[in-house]
């Protein structure tokens, strides 16, 4: 794929992510932290719960590579949830790359607020050009942003590029099969102003052709199913008190579309999990 298209990506997934109605829907109904999708104890359970949870069962396949003196790229950070629970918990400093500048402001005023400020550095920019030397990093880490990426096979070479001998890839995408059909997944793809959806193949044969191994995948697909049933019965909910951040027009979109979601994931056209790929520790 060439730099045009990767440049339309990249512009594409700013101006959804510096709209106005996307940022309070994820702010309103997601809880304007970790807006990725959530692992579900029970069906009902709040999203932003939810949601942290995964970041916690993301966290724990890259654990042997986190602690004081340890280093993260998030690759698409959104509001930095991921970001401050690493700093957090593992003590770990984490640069953080993403596209939408008024999500960084909001993310560095967050780390601020919470002393985190020290440990995340906040960068405006593509994660296929990441502005740091070769084996920079222990853990690359992203949840939910590669689909975003014009070029998904140049992403995962920048991880590649990045990571320490040893270092750990781990992320999240939402994906499709190898035979969904493409005219129930395009209006998918559209509300989120990306292209194609990838497949657990392609990460899979692509990782491999960088040397990354092992190649783990933890298929989480059922949650998929959950999440937007409940981001569907959330925005239905709270319809009322939403019109009052939320424009009427994406309001409808989002009750047309969000169906489309469930319809998709029932019909097992969806994949969605954890991937973790290490690097061989004698380096590339």
């Amino acid at each position: 794929m060439n730099d045009h298209n990767t440049v339309q990506a990249a512009a594409a997934a700013r101006g959804y992510y510096e709209s106005a109605d996307v940022d309070a829907f994820y702010a309103s109904v997601w809880g304007g932290e970790d807006i990725h999708t959530g692992i579900y104890a029970q069906p009902h359970e709040a999203i932003r719960a939810a949601s942290r949870r995964t970041v916690e069962r993301v966290a724990a396949k890259a654990a042997d590579l986190l602690g004081p003196g340890r280093s993260v790229l998030d690759m698409g950070s959104g509001y930095g949830g991921a970001d401050r629970y690493l700093a957090a918990n593992f003590g770990c400093r984490v640069v953080a790359v993403n596209i939408s500048e008024s999500q960084n402001q909001r993310h560095r005023e967050t780390n601020a607020a919470r002393g985190l400020d020290g440990l995340i550095e906040v960068i405006t920019g593509s994660f296929n050009d990441v502005p740091a030397p070769d084996r920079s990093f222990d853990v690359v880490w992203s949840q939910e942003a590669l689909c975003h990426s014009g070029d998904r096979a140049k992403t995962l070479s920048e991880a590649a590029r990045l990571l320490k001998p040893g270092g750990a890839f781990v992320f999240t995408d939402i994906m499709a099969t190898e035979n969904a059909p493409a005219e129930e997944l395009a209006p998918l793809a559209e509300r989120l102003a990306m292209g194609q959806f990838a497949t657990p193949g392609f990460y899979r044969g692509r990782l491999g052709e960088l040397g990354f191994s092992p190649v783990e995948f933890e298929d989480l697909s059922e949650h998929l199913l959950t999440h937007y049933v409940r981001l569907d019965e959330e925005v239905r909910k709270h319809a009322e008190e939403l019109t009052d951040v939320i424009s009427p027009d994406y309001l409808d979109r989002l009750r047309e579309n969000l169906p489309l979601w469930i319809r998709a994931c029932g019909n097992g056209h969806l994949v969605w999990g954890v991937f973790r790929a290490v690097t061989a520790a004698g380096g590339r």
